[in-house]
């Protein structure tokens, strides 16, 4: 008999083996079609935003289109596949404070920029120059924020989205976040900047990888995403990986060391990024704690042994008052006679 149930925990044991790898290759599938059908999405959006809005909102326009398509596509795929519905499937619950979780994720990106800039700025490095600001100058600023708006959350969906999610299924968090972050750094022409770069940018997918997992969402990656770029971009006017279109307001230069302010690059190709970007992944640990707590936290299941609670109360119950009766009877109320109260005392006689 004991050989028998050995071999059949072992079987169990074969079966839910099988059963799980069974999950996580079908789960790289998911995260494999994902970035197929992103690469065709974005090819899609560029055409026809050049035919729909040629011009200075060719940019958003295909960004806008890419965001939908990338919507569309992978909401579908979760209703395919996991069964699921609703704005979590692709990263964006819209559940109690995400509102403040992008104002939180956006005071961080400001914050690492501004002290990536101040160094140089102390030191003379940075000259600031205006241009006109006309109403066309105006409008291309507006359609800039919205481009950078927009582009900072198409790479969370991208990055840190559903793939992220169907990856993290297949492979789990670490190997996840470490490989997309690199495709992330490579889509972001890390290689083509100096080492420096290189491992900001590298860093960067990585404390916005965190900020996924500590959250479940991408709200506050994508606060970060947007103001780390605008920050460099519109109010600071210095490139953004080496694009400086971004500002008609303010152009701003800078000189000295580039490990310093970046070069051509941009800030994020400074030795100093690395290092506030390094200082950044405590700081983000400690305001998402909370947070972490409330979405983050893995679910308590059980361990797949059953319990009958009611037959081991009743064996608890048997071991310390004697063995309960079995059958019809016992489940039936029993009835207890409580025998008539004794007459009162008779009253003494009256004293005569």
């Amino acid at each position: 008999m004991a050989d028998r149930g050995d071999a059949q925990r072992l079987a169990a044991a074969q079966g839910s083996r099988k059963q799980a790898t069974g999950q996580r290759l079908r789960s790289l599938g998911w995260f494999l079609l994902a970035g197929v059908y992103a690469v065709f999405a974005q090819q899609f959006a560029t055409r026809a935003a050049g035919v729909l809005a040629p011009g200075a909102f060719t940019s958003l326009v295909s960004r806008l289109l890419f965001l939908a398509l990338l919507l569309a596509g992978f909401a579908g795929m979760a209703r395919v596949g996991q069964r699921q519905g609703g704005a979590s499937v692709v990263g964006l619950p819209l559940r109690p404070g995400f509102g403040r979780e992008w104002a939180l994720g956006a005071a961080l990106g400001w914050a690492g920029i501004v002290v990536c800039v101040l160094p140089v700025a102390l030191t003379g490095g940075l000259l600031v120059t205006t241009g006109p600001r006309t109403v066309a100058a105006v409008g291309a600023l507006v359609a800039n924020l919205g481009t950078l708006l927009v582009a900072s959350l198409v790479d969370e969906l991208l990055f840190r989205g559903y793939p992220f999610q169907r990856l993290i299924a297949a492979t789990g968090p670490a190997f996840a976040a470490v490989l997309l972050s690199v495709l992330f750094m490579l889509g972001r022409g890390g290689f083509a900047a100096s080492p420096a770069g290189t491992l900001a940018t590298l860093l960067l997918g990585l404390l916005l990888a965190t900020a996924y997992l500590r959250t479940r969402a991408v709200w506050l990656g994508w606060g970060l995403h947007f103001a780390w770029n605008a920050s460099m971009a519109i109010l600071f006017g210095l490139p953004v990986s080496g694009l400086t279109e971004f500002s008609p307001v303010v152009s701003t230069y800078s000189s000295g060391p580039a490990w310093l302010t970046g070069g051509g690059y941009g800030p994020e190709g400074s030795a100093l990024a690395v290092l506030v970007l390094l200082l950044l992944f405590p700081v983000l640990a400690r305001t998402t704690r909370d947070l972490r707590h409330q979405w983050a936290l893995p679910e308590i299941t059980g361990a797949g042994i059953p319990v009958d609670l009611d037959r081991f109360a009743q064996q608890q119950h048997s071991q310390g008052m004697g063995p309960v009766a079995e059958g019809p009877e016992s489940a039936a109320p029993r009835l207890v006679q409580i025998a008539p109260a004794p007459p009162p005392p008779p009253a003494p006689p009256p004293e005569g």
